[in-house]
């Protein structure tokens, strides 16, 4: 790959030009997935959406492993790459470890959600898009890792869009009473 121009900016001008690149990576999710829902309807677009990212996300892992040279494995391993998946960023994940076996992520406000209602389109179901993606994510990371959606769109609070839950399940036994 051909990085051009990249290779001589400084760094005030390199993170203009990420936060410009990580503003097109969503717009042009977000127009792709209006026009096949126009074309074909929400349900097909819910459904290509689920396959396409089932696909990049484990894809988007494995790299970013590579990358950035993630070696820790379980939690820890998850929680290190969800700093560099673009997405994290674009949508503003909060990330919280909540032990060596568990992890919490949240979405206050779905950029994506918001959007549709500013223009008039209800929020679609994005649950089993965001299950197939975070386990193709987090298996790529430890096969061991379970995703669990504790609420998501449409049915959400007015303060938060999304909540879901990574662990790893028998990583952690409590000891018996008695």
């Amino acid at each position: 790959m051909n990085i051009g121009i990249l290779e001589t900016m400084e760094a005030p001008e390199l993170r203009e030009y990420l936060r410009f690149l990580l503003w097109h990576y969503r717009v042009v999710d977000g127009f792709w997935f209006l026009f096949v829902e126009k074309e074909y309807g929400r349900k097909a677009a819910e459904h290509l959406d689920e396959v396409v990212w089932d696909k990049i996300a484990g894809m988007s892992a494995k790299d970013l492993v590579q990358r950035f040279n993630i070696q820790e494995k379980g939690i820890k391993g998850l929680v290190k790459a969800f700093q560099y998946l673009p997405w994290t960023m674009i949508v503003g994940y909060h990330v919280a470890e909540t032990g060596d076996d568990e992890a919490i992520v949240t979405v206050p406000e779905c950029p994506t959600q918001v959007a549709r209602v500013k223009y008039g389109l209800p929020e679609f179901h994005c649950q089993d898009m965001h299950q197939t993606e975070f386990e193709s994510f987090a298996h790529a990371i430890d096969p061991r890792i379970k995703v669990e959606c504790l609420l998501a769109p449409p049915d959400h609070p007015p303060d938060l869009f999304c909540k879901w839950r990574f662990s790893i399940p028998g990583a952690h036994v409590a000891p018996s009473a008695g």
